[in-house]
């Protein structure tokens, strides 16, 4: 088995960029064409969008825009370039929300991190991601077939009976969320079973701690993560060096601050948005509403392309406060509205049994007196303003903390 999936994941930082310069520029032209592009792509040179930077012109695509033009148009709301009966899938996600699927070799990008795991022709993999209605498991068994490996459909629940299936097949991997491998086991280990011919595993779905992974390694499995989602499929993954995430190939990845599409510079903490170079189901800019940040540097494996901390959180932080409703966008339009201010926190917090709030704003300015009026007027609160040094609020992405208790 080689140690890379293909040539692309080693490409040099200018073979990357002229592959991305040729293809992104196509893809927006393509999209631009569809009903669900009219009007956010209307007016774009798509000659003009030839680098990751370049997207930064354009609008995010929320989840819940896409629900809506779903409502209207089902049931892809004119963001796909072929009618549903031309796709060989359609799943159903909670919503609800609708994405195609196809069988074509590694359609949602799969492939490259089972490959990265380790897995490959001669391998079973016991898939114990849902087959029902939601595509997580069509995404991991298509990747299974790109790397040549053979695929039990176990699907989830029926323990006892999945434990004496990979006893009995042979299974080598395992496919699924990160803790109901260890249910397997564990279960295994109860009925007398013996599952050692188990030796990698791939997660997602769940957070997968330490204490998991190394649960799995005492036991001789080898366990890596990757960061996907139904819409998007698969986009970063871990590596056997697990430094970090290393973005797909197929996909390109923003960090933008919460609520905004303004990308934050390299190693801030903010939200992850992804535009996938997928002419099928073309998603341009398209909020995750999670939260990552990019690292710096390679990965040791080799791979060259960006890589990202994984998920770290929720970038949608909307808290009620005082009975009203704070978003993220407003914080954002507040710091917007003050060029000396670079960033900003609300703070919602208890005293007695009234809520507060706290504006802390990163600036050089020492009087709060001016910033008021503009928290009244854009977050429709009144508050108390504290101006902070820049660089002293904490990088977590985090625009609005909640640190009322409930107990």
């Amino acid at each position: 088995m080689s140690v890379h999936f293909d040539d692309l994941e080693t490409r040099s930082e200018d073979e990357r960029a002229a592959s991305l310069a040729e293809c992104l520029p196509a893809l927006v032209a393509e999209a631009r064409a569809l009903p669900g592009y009219a009007g956010a792509l209307a007016e774009v040179n798509p000659l003009t969008l030839t680098t990751r930077e370049a997207l930064a012109a354009l609008p995010v695509l929320r989840k819940s825009g896409l629900v809506a033009a779903q409502s209207a148009e089902a049931p892809f709301g004119g963001y796909t370039a072929w009618e549903a009966g031309q796709f060989d899938h359609v799943f159903q996600s909670p919503g609800p929300i609708y994405e195609p699927g196809c069988v074509s070799t590694n359609w949602w990008r799969l492939g490259r991190f089972l490959h990265a795991a380790g897995i490959g022709a001669g391998d079973i993999v016991q898939n114990c991601f849902g087959y029902h209605l939601t595509p997580a498991g069509m995404m991991f068994e298509n990747g299974a077939r790109a790397v040549g490996a053979a695929v039990l459909p176990a699907g989830t629940g029926q323990t006892e009976l999945q434990v004496r299936a990979a006893r009995d097949v042979g299974v080598t991997a395992y496919a699924g969320t990160p803790d109901f491998l260890k249910v397997l086991l564990d279960r295994a280990d109860a009925l007398g079973m013996d599952l050692s011919r188990l030796r990698r595993a791939v997660v997602s779905g769940g957070a997968l701690f330490p204490s998991l992974r190394q649960d799995y390694a005492d036991r001789g499995i080898a366990c890596l993560q990757c960061y996907a989602t139904a819409d998007l499929g698969n986009i970063a993954y871990e590596s056997p060096a697990m430094e970090g995430m290393i973005v797909e190939e197929g996909v390109i990845v923003e960090i933008v601050r919460p609520g905004t599409g303004d990308p934050l510079p390299d190693g801030e903490v903010g939200e992850v948005v992804v535009t996938t170079l997928n002419p099928d189901y073309p998603l341009i800019r398209f909020a995750t509403g999670d939260l990552s940040a990019v690292l710096p540097g390679k990965s040791p494996c080799g791979r060259t392309n960006m890589r990202i901390r994984g998920w770290m959180g929720r970038a949608d932080q909307t808290t009620k406060i005082k009975g009203m409703f704070v978003r993220p966008e407003q914080v954002a339009d507040l710091v917007a509205r003050h060029p000396e201010v670079t960033k900003a926190r609300v703070v919602a917090g208890r005293a007695g049994e009234r809520d507060t709030m706290t504006v802390r704003l990163e600036t050089e300015a020492t009087d709060p007196a001016p910033f008021a009026a503009s928290v009244a007027e854009v977050l429709k609160l009144k508050g108390t303003v504290e101006l902070v040094a820049p660089g002293s609020l904490p990088n977590d992405g985090l625009v609005i903390e909640d640190t009322r208790s409930y107990d």
